[in-house]
């Protein structure tokens, strides 16, 4: 088997990675409510409940992170961090209390953490020109799991058994059987995974080197450009072209700057994943109470809907895997905060005043969803692709973490911020609108942040 195919079985490894996680989110969510409520847990334990795996997620990925920098391998780590989802998703079977509810998430949310790690093998393994198709392509599978999870939901509600001394019932099934899953899944690592080459090693040649050699001299080019130094920035690279070290004309900069993560297009990129995981989280954990206090929603309807809401961000991925070859990351990008905000308005405007029973709420609540979730996408590829390329490749699996951590940390405020909001939408969609508001025009051209973005290449 020549590298070229270990590379792309590699590839679909992840995607079936990222598959499981999306199954796991969709059998889980649309019944941890209900299951909350069984335990006798007061109704902030849902907000817990969600952002205890974010939690894990944001404190181990950037160790994740760092780990596969120095080694180079993230075969390793999947298979650690594996053994976390394993446990964790026994705990939530097992269910005594709504303690161990809790802790079932934390204990999942380690293996979430190994997507730094994930995110950074990527990024090594592929040219700067296909990164955002490969990343669409990834973060579908996730939505294809979010679309195939409804789908055993529909049998596992139908579970009432025991098995030796557990309860096996349409609450404590989904950990049962996602325990089985990430089992299996180990065993697709150990065989169909392999620490390939990165894209640089993998070419080689001449002209690789010299591409190499520029992105070095990148390190060094000032933050902020003049004005007509920006038109000449991107040049061709040919075989006679032998590229020279650029000085920086400010006497004050440092060449490798310990503290990148302050870089202006740097902070940029990480608030605009923060306030849209922050948004779409709060927008999950007010959806299930919504559908069960206006519309009479059960388990097999939340189900449906996260069913047909998979559809739509699949569709969404592909979308944008096709618009990814065609225009700019930041075009992308610009694209789905717009969606997000008219989303955002209508969800302030029609749904804040619900009283049940008539049929245009239903109808305005379903335009708001499809609103939330068109955006999605535009905004998830395109800001992880313009991330990677704003990083140093030797680090960026620590950087991703670190990325990452910034949208656990968003994960975890959002549903606390909603789920003690979902009777007062006024003040939870305002504060969201608020913050889309910002990060909007922190990404207009005549923000020094978008400045820098739009020097990017793609």
């Amino acid at each position: 088997m020549d590298k070229h195919q270990k590379r792309r079985i590699t590839f679909l490894t992840i995607g079936l990675i990222f598959l499981l996680s999306g199954i796991e989110y969709a059998v889980i969510l649309p019944t941890i409510w209900r299951y909350l409520q069984i335990l006798e847990a007061p109704p902030y334990f849902l907000g817990l409940g969600l952002s205890a795996f974010s939690l894990s997620g944001l404190l181990t990925g950037p160790l994740f992170g760092l780990w596969s920098d120095r080694s180079r391998a993230t075969k390793h780590i999947i298979l650690f961090s594996n053994l976390f989802e394993i446990a964790g998703n026994f705990m939530y079977f097992l269910g005594y209390s709504k303690w161990l509810l809790l802790c079932s998430r934390l204990v999942a949310g380690v293996g979430a953490g190994a997507g730094s790690s994930i995110f950074g093998f990527i990024t090594r393994c592929t040219q700067a020109d296909e990164r955002a198709s490969v990343f669409a392509a990834i973060m579908a599978f996730r939505q294809a799991g979010l679309l195939i999870g409804p789908a055993f939901n529909m049998f596992l509600r139908l579970c009432d058994f025991k098995l030796g001394p557990f309860v096996v019932d349409k609450y404590t099934s989904p950990g049962i059987f996602m325990c089985v899953l990430w089992t299996l899944l180990q065993f697709v690592v150990l065989a169909f995974y392999w620490d390939v080459p990165s894209a640089d090693s993998a070419e080689g040649g001449p002209l690789q080197e010299e591409v190499v050699l520029l992105e070095m001299n990148e390190e060094e080019l000032p933050l902020v450009a003049a004005e007509e130094d920006s038109v000449h920035r991107y040049l061709a690279v040919h075989s006679d072209y032998r590229p020279q070290p650029v000085r920086c004309p400010s006497k004050d900069h440092d060449p490798d700057p310990p503290t990148k993560f302050l870089r202006e297009e740097v902070v940029v990129l990480l608030t605009a994943q923060f306030i849209t995981l922050f948004n779409q989280t709060a927008l999950e954990t007010m959806v299930t109470p919504m559908t069960q206090r206006y519309f009479g929603f059960t388990e097999l309807g939340n189900s449906l809907m996260y069913g047909a809401c998979g559809v739509e961000v699949i569709l969404g991925f592909l979308l944008v895997r096709w618009l990814s070859s065609r225009v700019a990351d930041r075009v992308v990008l610009a694209v789905g905060l717009a969606i997000c905000g008219v989303a955002c308005v209508w969800c302030l405007i029609f749904l804040t005043d619900l009283r049940g029973g008539y049929e245009w709420e239903l109808t305005a609540f379903i335009i708001g969803v499809f609103l939330q979730l068109l955006g999605l996408p535009f905004v998830a590829v395109s800001q992880v692709s313009l991330f990677s390329k704003v990083t140093a490749e030797k680090t960026q699996g620590f950087s991703q973490g670190v990325r990452r951590s910034v949208g656990g940390l968003a994960t975890i405020l959002g549903p606390l911020w909603a789920g003690g909001l979902t009777n007062n939408l006024y003040v939870m969609l305002g504060m969201m609108l608020a913050l889309l508001t910002l990060i909007t025009v922190s990404t207009t051209p005549s923000a020094s942040g978008v400045h820098l973005v739009l020097q990017l290449q793609g």
